[in-house]
């Protein structure tokens, strides 16, 4: 796919005030109207989140998507790899376009397709890979979905991962999980798998840093990508809570490392956690870890509960945090104008293949 580069949309918009900004994007809204469907992940500032029409995480965002065929605009306040899964799900009729084009997933940008294929070639030296079945997080690029949708393979969630996991070891020898280490480490360990039946795949390390014993006698092969945001929980955050309010519920992302799951009280995806806290009694304590957009919603929301982040530090994804007001805004003014910008597409083929993949995960 051609790469995008993003445009300087310079003082015009840069240098407006956030409240003019808010009023414009308003009536921007108010005049495309139904032609329009403005997506909001859980993880944007509360400037942009609250134009949103549907907020969520990325799959339910890219489901709305496809539901609202009569859309001819798709606005996804994410990263790249949500708005390339709206495109794939969506019809050809509808137009997708993601703000502001540095808006990035670092953790999807840690397995590109030469990457994986060239570890598959690798594997295929010790053990039969037509027994071995690829599952790709849902943060992923639509180029892996593909090649996972190609090899027979599934996209997950954080939600399903764990039945995913259980439903590809049933189709086949080992499974190859990527790009998230953590996701993929956490579910192997919900479903009762050992320690020494998982092992990491190391970029840039002959087989990944393994030894062929170490590959033949693994169940699930991890590549070793994560979340630069869910990486800052460390196991003595958890800790220094527990000290703090012994009446402090922990609950944290799935992305996380395994030592801050295995010690939370519950853990799951941005919805699941939404859910827990909002349907806790009054007085309720949380600390939690995930992005502090995320956090601080919860803290508005919920003023009879005590919310706080797990981390003292300021848990921010930096990348989805370049989708600002003004951005939004210019792509508004754009659609009202005729002009569709920073469109976000996935070629036919690989959007066919990817299409599998997620398909095998929806009809589970």
């Amino acid at each position: 796919m051609e790469a995008l580069v993003q445009v300087d949309i310079g003082e015009e918009y840069l240098g407006v005030d956030p409240g003019e900004l808010h009023g414009r994007i308003i009536a921007r809204k108010e005049e495309l109207a139904d032609r329009l469907l403005l997506l909001s992940h859980h993880y944007q500032q509360e400037a942009v989140y609250q134009h949103a029409d549907a907020t969520g995480d990325s799959l339910k965002l890219a489901r709305i998507a496809a539901e609202n065929q009569d859309r001819e605009y798709i606005v996804f306040c994410g990263v790249h790899f949500m708005a390339e899964s709206a495109d794939i799900l969506t019809t050809d009729k509808q137009q997708v376009s993601l703000p502001d084009l540095r808006a990035g997933c670092p953790m999807a940008d840690m397995a590109s397709r030469p990457e994986v294929e060239w570890a598959w070639q690798e594997l295929a030296q010790h053990i039969a890979v037509d027994r071995l079945v690829p599952v790709t997080y849902v943060n992923s690029s639509a180029a892996i979905k593909a090649l996972v949708g190609e090899k027979g393979g599934s996209v997950c969630t954080s939600s399903n991962a764990e039945k995913v996991l259980q439903w590809a070891l049933s189709q086949g020898e080992r499974v190859f999980f990527f790009p998230d280490e953590h996701l993929g480490r956490n579910s192997a360990a919900a479903i009762g798998l050992a320690e020494e039946a998982v092992i990491l795949w190391r970029r840039g390390q002959p087989l990944g840093g393994n030894t062929p014993e170490q590959v033949k006698r693994a169940k699930v092969i991890l590549w070793d990508g994560y979340c630069t945001v869910h990486m800052q929980f460390q196991p003595e955050h958890v800790e220094a809570w527990r000290q703090r309010d012994p009446a402090v519920r922990i609950i944290v992302h799935p992305e996380c490392r395994r030592e801050v799951v295995s010690r939370a009280d519950q853990y799951g995806s941005t919805e699941m956690i939404i859910r827990a806290v909002s349907e806790s009694p009054p007085g309720s304590k949380w600390a939690v870890g995930t992005e502090i957009n995320l956090v601080r919603r919860l803290q508005n929301r919920h003023p009879d509960k005590e919310v706080h982040s797990l981390s003292p530090f300021q848990c921010l994804c930096s990348t989805m945090y370049r989708i600002k007001p003004a951005y939004l805004l210019w792509v508004l003014d754009n659609l009202a104008a005729g002009r569709v910008v920073n469109r976000i597409t996935v070629d036919p083929e690989t959007a066919a293949a990817a299409r599998r993949a997620l398909d095998r995960m929806l009809s589970m």
